[in-house]
């Protein structure tokens, strides 16, 4: 890799730290290509991706980034799981290590608060931001169903009771 490549990977690894939510970082020695194209599949689907660099330029593209205090996380055989999404990146890299005892997880940095493994961890079991929204759209969209049902509930008994005497008169 000459220097013009390199130079162009610590932009890109930048730009990737600049713009995440979430970074993870884990150790995959011995993981296998299939393994690897697995775990790269699953971070495709949630919204975040994998990639595997050299912790030098790492550590060089982190100078200056909110999420600089990864940089001690960084060392042996490294991967960087992230996304934009705060969540996301963090249930990915949780899910595929429960999996498979060759990826381990080291920790990682939400902006500029730096994550231990617990922290991760908590990260993961947090609600992503669909399903958040879902919720407040469940929450705004209940009263309006509870007034509808509430004015539509006298008629109904209304209509009900008046069945009832019918059928009485009838009999």
């Amino acid at each position: 890799m000459d220097r013009a490549q390199k130079e162009q990977l610590v932009d890109e690894l930048g730009q990737i730290f600049e713009s995440s939510g979430v970074v993870v970082v884990s150790h995959y020695a011995g993981l296998t290509v299939a393994e690897m194209q697995d775990l790269r599949a699953k971070a495709r689907e949630a919204g975040g991706s994998v990639r595997v660099a050299k912790n030098r330029l790492a550590k060089i593209a982190l100078e200056g980034k909110p999420c600089a205090s990864i940089a001690d996380l960084l060392t042996g055989m490294t991967v960087l799981t992230y996304s934009e999404d705060p969540v996301a990146a963090a249930k990915v890299a949780q899910e595929f290590a429960k999996g498979n005892d060759k990826f381990v997880i080291l920790g990682g940095a939400m902006g500029e608060n730096a994550l231990d493994v617990a922290g991760v961890e908590a990260v993961s079991k947090m609600p992503s931001r669909e399903e958040l929204i879902a919720t407040i759209a469940g929450m705004l969209g209940a009263p309006a169903s509870n007034i509808a049902g509430a004015i539509g509930a006298p008629a109904s008994n209304i209509a009900s009771i008046l069945s009832t005497i019918e059928d009485k008169a009838a009999a």
